[in-house]
């Protein structure tokens, strides 16, 4: 069974911040290196890099950030791209490799910056001017790809989920994130050792936040933000019972039109009910994550300990990999779980265990 035996991420930047000035590399390779150090794993032992990352130039960053930590020339890299959910499949691919034999040691993650994505163009057929835009298609029926503001509305709608719960839970998820230590799991950047972007709320101060649709409010939704987040993914022979057990992981896809949902048929799928001591539940919105503990069951006491990404922000191809990390520095014993939905009607869930301290 594979198990993950480091993980490691930089802060979590809003963009146009600390890390604007950043490229993919400069992010991610200082994470990879930090990894294989806490692990005393040589790099040269290093089979293969996964990365997730959503809106990058293309090029493979995988391979640029492998060459540019210094790995051996022989590992190619592997980039994909599963928007929200891509930073955890990441883990989830690397698992596979490690289970079926084909690697050893794998690390596995995502890079996002949002600061430096490039401009977007739709070329036009008959020659007309390029057309800029900011989204690409989830979905090939424009009726069923949302806006996801709009799409997270449309389920605190259906689910009866007001605002004043939205809110609540995004002041707890800021004070959390505020009490939290978690110089643990981050390499300092340009001399940024913590979050940037948690703060004291209040109900006052929320009330005056922009409107984005409905119930949906500045407040209540993930600022977009620049960060690397790596997992190190081995074998048992390697591991030697260090770290966490990967038991199962899971990526499902649901109703495009409702992707806040979808983590919850991934959750079922791989957890039985079972004791859970943490759980990480990606905060791309309150009422997303709202809809995914109540959906799937589980006791908010234990989920989001130190905060989500109400408080940190969504760098998007690397946030999956970011629940992963605060996995494996704030579960001491027992089981944790993490979750994320994706544009696109698409859920990720991983279950892991430690044994002991």
């Amino acid at each position: 069974m594979a198990r993950l035996i480091a993980a490691r991420r930089t802060a979590v930047v809003p963009r146009g911040g600390a890390f604007a000035r950043l490229s993919l590399e400069d992010l991610a390779a200082p994470v990879l290196i930090a990894c294989l150090a806490d692990a005393g794993v040589e790099p040269a032992r290093v089979d293969e890099v996964i990365l997730s990352n959503a809106l990058g130039l293309g090029g493979n960053p995988a391979r640029r950030v492998a060459l540019a930590a210094g790995l051996h020339e022989t590992v190619a890299g592997l980039t994909t791209d599963r928007q929200c959910a891509g930073g955890l499949d990441a883990i989830l691919l690397a698992k596979a490799l490690v289970d079926s034999g084909a690697a050893e040691v794998v690390l596995a993650g995502g890079v996002e910056s949002y600061s430096r994505r490039p401009l977007r163009l739709k070329t036009d057929p008959d020659g007309g001017p390029p057309v800029p835009y900011e989204q690409a298609p989830f979905t090939p029926w424009p009726d069923r790809d949302p806006d996801m503001a709009q799409a997270a509305e449309a389920l605190a709608q259906r689910l009866a989920i007001p605002r004043e719960r939205q809110e609540a839970w995004a002041i707890e998820s800021h004070a959390k994130a505020l009490a939290a230590d978690l110089t643990s799991e981050i390499v300092p950047l340009d001399g940024t050792t913590r979050d940037a972007f948690p703060r004291a709320l209040s109900s006052k101060l929320l009330a005056r936040a922009p409107v984005l649709a409905g119930s949906i409010t500045a407040a209540t939704a993930a600022v977009a933000a620049d960060a690397a987040a790596v997992c190190l993914v081995v074998s048992d022979r390697i591991a030697q019972g260090r770290g966490l057990a990967l038991l199962a992981g899971a990526t499902l896809g649901g109703n495009p039109e409702e992707p806040g949902l979808a983590p919850v048929a991934a959750i079922r799928r791989i957890w039985d009910g079972s004791p859970l001591r943490q759980a990480e539940v990606m905060e791309a919105y309150a009422v997303q994550a709202l809809a995914v503990i109540d959906g799937a069951g589980l006791d908010p006491a234990y989920v989001n300990p130190a905060g989500g990404g109400l408080a940190r922000g969504h760098p998007i191809g690397a946030s999956g990999a970011i629940l992963a990390v605060r996995l494996f520095h704030g579960l001491t014993q027992g089981r944790g779980l993490a979750a994320i939905a994706a544009a696109g009607g698409i859920g990720t869930a991983l279950l892991v265990d430690r044994s002991g301290p």
